[in-house]
């Protein structure tokens, strides 16, 4: 079986959406990389919840921004510090823009996807979880200086 372009897209977009939630449950439940990696292919990609079937997540995407995400942890919390106000460290925001950071942070270093892309995608993730519609922007602002910063080539 073939997979066309736009699949391959949803694909991609769906497993930005699945490490964030990885990176979450590994904060707050002390998961092992592997051990999340193996439960999210095995248990969500493609799964149904209420007769709602949840998109099948591009395997390598996923692996390389929760691997990544772990991997340059320090690096990439540095990085969204910075483009934090001073009265925001990482630490103190929500768990779930962390992980967002993290894996979106994890995507601009692999510097293979335009952060144009980066942003714009991770921006839908946030919509995602947004509970008063303020957080896209929120996110869309950081996500635009780290990936200032971390590929200003690209600008």
């Amino acid at each position: 079986m073939t997979i066309s372009n736009n699949q391959l897209r949803k694909m991609k977009s769906a497993a930005r959406f699945y490490a964030v939630q990885a990176l979450f449950q590994m904060e707050s439940s002390g998961q092992t990389v592997e051990r999340v990696i193996a439960e999210f292919e095995t248990h969500r990609f493609g799964e149904i919840y209420d007769d709602i079937e949840m998109q099948e997540g591009d395997v390598g995407t996923f692996r390389m921004l929760v691997e990544k995400a772990v991997d340059d942890q320090a690096i990439i919390d540095q990085m969204t510090d910075r483009a934090l106000v001073a009265k925001w460290p990482i630490a103190r925001i929500d768990p779930t823009w962390r992980a967002l950071f993290r894996a979106a942070g994890a995507e601009l270093r692999n510097k293979i996807t335009p952060p144009k892309v980066v942003i714009v995608e991770f921006v839908h993730v946030a919509e995602a979880f947004s509970h008063d519609g303020k957080e896209p922007k929120f996110v869309n602002a950081v996500l635009d200086h780290m990936a200032r910063e971390a590929r200003p080539d690209a600008f």
